[in-house]
């Protein structure tokens, strides 16, 4: 395992599901290109960890089919066990074995006579955890038996890499860290990955590819740029990012705002307009009033009221204004985005 992995594209075509009366899944089609990586994002009880444990066979829908590269791998009379799909899963608790050794963790999910081989040593390698294979689970940090975790799913050597909320139970510190090691990883081995989480930021850093999943629908799957930039509705919009929405009136293709006329998708008609921090900067007038300055070291939030409401601009760290100076707003796109009333 010193190399990329044999990667399988990922195909969920009108999958649906429900426990009892209870509809989860919707109508959900999926395409995970081979050898990329994909975030299903959402918040919680949204269905994103059902459709990861049907992708892993943990589960059996109630409609649609999954096929993992040319075999399909469930459908209505179709169904291949979770030991065959050639699908490695890290679960959201890591699920280790508190009375087996960091080796024998790894090696749980292998053929008896292998677990005693080299590839465990070589997964162990692969997280930069050689030299703990002897050590139990209870004397390892969090991140170390997160990645005990990561590389018993890697020993089977799978097409495909599941991951359900995978750095929920770590501090916030270590979590940027160990969230970078793991997207060094699977870079590296070129796997197709699908993970679960409700962080934008993590899904944006880690996904080449993210779904939204509101509902048990997939509302919008597309690049994290394209997300930001021309989210599919209000919802989206204020999911995937920060930002200000303001509630007016677009014609001729041209709304009226904080910032005076600014050109909108949308040509006629009552819209939200979203306007990202980004695309704002202060500027000399008294339109509005400083409301809140939150200084991040990279750079500086700065939120002001205006007769439209709260709206959102960052600036510089070396920004000088204080709270209840007045100030204007100036546009900076070329173009905002809206959504129809």
């Amino acid at each position: 395992m010193t190399g990329a992995l044999d990667a399988l594209s990922v195909d969920i075509t009108h999958l649906e599901h429900a426990y009892g009366e209870t509809a989860i899944l919707h109508d959900v089609n999926l395409h995970i290109a081979s050898g990329s990586s994909v975030a299903l994002l959402g918040a919680s009880g949204c269905g994103k960890t059902t459709l990861l444990r049907i992708i892993a066979g943990l589960e059996r829908a109630t409609r649609g089919s999954v096929r993992i590269g040319d075999v399909l791998a469930s459908d209505g009379s179709t169904w291949v066990p979770p030991e065959r799909r050639k699908v490695g899963m890290v679960f959201q608790d890591w699920a280790l074995f508190p009375h087996l050794s960091v080796a024998a963790n790894v090696g749980y999910g292998l053929p008896r006579a292998e677990r005693k081989g080299t590839r465990v040593g070589r997964a162990l390698e692969l997280v930069d955890l050689a030299d703990l294979g002897d050590r139990m689970p209870a004397t390892l940090s969090g991140g170390q038996q997160q990645r005990v975790a990561l590389a018993r799913a890697l020993a089977p050597e799978p097409a495909v890499l599941l991951l359900d909320e995978p750095f929920s139970n770590l501090d916030s510190s270590l979590r940027v860290e160990v969230r970078t090691e793991v997207h060094r990883l699977l870079h590296e081995l070129q796997i197709t990955s699908v993970f679960v989480t409700h962080d934008q930021e993590e899904a944006f850093v880690l996904g080449d590819e993210v779904a939204v999943m509101r509902d048990g629908r997939i509302v919008q799957f597309d690049t994290p740029q394209d997300l930001y930039t021309n989210p599919v509705d209000r919802h989206v919009a204020e999911f995937v990012g920060s930002g200000s929405i303001i509630t007016t009136s677009a014609v001729d293709g041209i709304a009226d705002s904080p910032c005076g006329p600014v050109p909108v998708s949308i040509s006629h008609g009552a819209v939200d307009v979203l306007f990202r921090p980004e695309q704002l900067e202060l500027s000399d007038g008294d339109d509005a009033v400083v409301d809140l300055v939150e200084y991040y070291g990279h750079d500086t939030m700065v939120f002001v009221r205006n007769d439209f409401g709260t709206m959102r601009v960052r600036c510089t760290p070396d920004i000088a204004v204080t709270r209840g100076q007045r100030v204007g707003l100036r546009f900076l796109g070329n173009q905002a985005q809206a959504f129809p009333l």
